[in-house]
Order: structure tokens, then sequence, then C-alpha cells
């Protein structure tokens, strides 16, 4: 059948939730988004404040915050707005929308590697680990960082601009989904989802791969510290990671897993599921860091104190 295409100024996110939740969801959003920007804001302020701080792991912390901070603006006020039904986008916010949740994902994958690491290298070569992350390693590693997924998302983004759509301009999603940008095109070019699976392994499994090798041989060498004191920093250290790297990716991980061997999500089930895994992890990572890393929670108290002061 012959389709016409037709000039899209704006979108249209359709966010299947049931009308007598949406009030209470909207008021976690607010709950959740609120808690989200003090909680990176103070972990940013405290690591920028104390130059004690101002090494790669805490540097990683405060980039994560940052992450975190900019990927929660970009998703859950628009969120905020579709389900008070507010639900048009324009298109030119829309693709913003989308390129950043593209980009921060991959940061955010290759970040948490880089802390992984980092941890590595101070728990199994401590004598070689500042011969090893110097200044040099570390803007290598900081430009790997933000030019790989950036490179990424600007071939997704040329991709999505040849794209013409037909019928309809609805998004059957909570924000602008590279995939349902290209599920309403006039065509459904295989190439737009081989792209998409790349980079699902380059910034999906690879890196979280690597990050469980690496965190299962420090657990070895944590396991051979004779000093009772030294083994539970590090295995605190280790599980501090692990939980914020598991909350970046079990959402995720899941819904893809339960939809690949049949599961049958409700559209509403399958959006709540989308939605925690893309509002929760930013707002847990600081309290994770904050309760569970002696220097970042020493220097908070000390910041409250001296404001109380």
């Amino acid at each position: 059948m012959n389709q016409t295409s037709m000039s899209v100024s704006e979108f249209v996110l359709l966010c299947t939730i049931d009308s007598q939740k949406k009030s209470y969801t909207i008021v976690m959003l607010t709950l959740v988004y609120l808690v989200t920007l003090f909680g990176n804001f103070l972990v940013v302020l405290v690591i920028a404040m104390n130059p004690q701080l101002q090494k790669p792991m805490y540097v990683g912390i405060a980039a994560l915050a940052i992450i975190d901070l900019v990927g929660s603006t970009n998703i859950i006020p628009k969120l905020i707005a579709v389900l008070s039904d507010w639900a048009a986008i324009p298109y030119g916010p829309c693709l913003l929308q989308m390129v950043l949740v593209l980009y921060l994902g991959g940061a955010e994958a290759f970040l948490l590697a880089f802390m992984a690491c980092d941890r590595y290298v101070a728990v199994v070569h401590p004598l070689r680990y500042s011969t090893l992350v110097t200044k040099r390693t570390i803007l290598a590693a900081g430009t790997l960082l933000y030019m790989v997924p950036a490179a990424f998302v600007l071939a997704m983004l040329i991709f999505i601009t040849e794209l013409s759509f037909c019928n309809t301009n609805i998004l059957n999603y909570c924000f602008c989904d590279y995939s349902s940008l290209v599920k309403i095109a006039c065509k459904e070019d295989p190439k737009y989802f081989l792209t998409l699976s790349v980079g699902s392994f380059v910034f999906g499994i690879c890196p979280f791969v690597f990050i469980l090798l690496s965190y299962a041989r420090i657990a070895y060498a944590a396991l051979k510290i004779s000093s009772s004191d030294g083994k539970k920093k590090t295995l605190n250290t280790l599980t501090t990671h692990l939980l914020v790297v598991g909350l970046f990716n079990i959402p995720l991980v899941l819904s893809h897993l339960l939809t690949a061997i049949g599961v049958k999500l409700s559209t509403e089930s399958y959006n709540t599921m989308i939605i925690v895994a893309n509002i929760v992890p930013p707002m847990f990572n600081p309290i994770i860091y904050s309760f569970r890393n002696k220097e970042i929670r020493s220097s908070i108290q000390k910041l409250f104190k001296s404001a109380k002061f």
C-alpha cells in the first residue's frame, strides 16, 4: 500500500498509565525529581569544595552525579507534563530529548566501566596506582568517555533526520525514543535497528561484562588481604559500586529479557518499568555514595555543620 509522507512539526507522547493513578504518579515523580536534584547537587558541591576528594574515584562520582542531574531534568519534567495531558512535544525538543537519552546512557555505561577500572588498579596493583592512573590516562579516559558516545549519537541523529513519517505522529512511549521514532516512519529500514543493536552491544553488554570481570578480580584480591579493616574497606567500596551498576543495568536488562523469553507485559506495566528504570537510579546513586562512603559522608556532615553555624 502506498504511503504518503506527512510534514511533522510535533509528536504526541502516548504514555499509558491508569487515569486513577496519574495524580499519584505525578506527585511521586515530583518528589523523586526534587530528591534527585538535591542529592546529586550536594554530591557535586561537596566533591568540588573538598580538595581531598578531588581524586579519580571521586571525580567519577561527581561526573556520575552530573549525568544523573542532566538525565533526570531531560526526562522527568516532560514526563510530568505528559501525564498532565500536555502530551505534544515539538520536533526539535523531541530530537534533543532522544539525543540526550542516548548520549547520557552511553556516557554513564563507560563511566561506570572507568570507575571499575580505577578500583581494579587501586586494589590489584596498589603500588603501581600512581604510575598507571596519571593525569594523561585520566584525560584519555575522559576523551573516550565523551567522544565515543557522541560519535554514536551523531550517527543515530543523522538516521533520524533521514526519516519521513506517514499517517501518524503518535509515539507509543513516555518520552522521545529512537525505536519509537523509527517504528512510525514510512519505511522500517533494517539498518536503523542494526545501528541500535550495535550501540546496545558497545554501550550495554561490553561495559557490563567488563565491570563484572573487574569486580570479580577485585573481590578475589580483597579476600586475600590479611588486614580485616583493609578487607572490609575494599569489600565496602566494591558493594557500593555494584549497587550503582545494578541500579543502572538490571531494570533495563530485565525489561528486554522478559520480552525476549516471551513474557507479554501490558503497555502500562512496560511503561511503569521503563519509568522506574530511568528515574530511580539517579535518585539512589547519591544516597548510596553518601551513606556507604565515609569520606563523602563526613564531608557532607561538615558542610551542614558549617552552614548551621
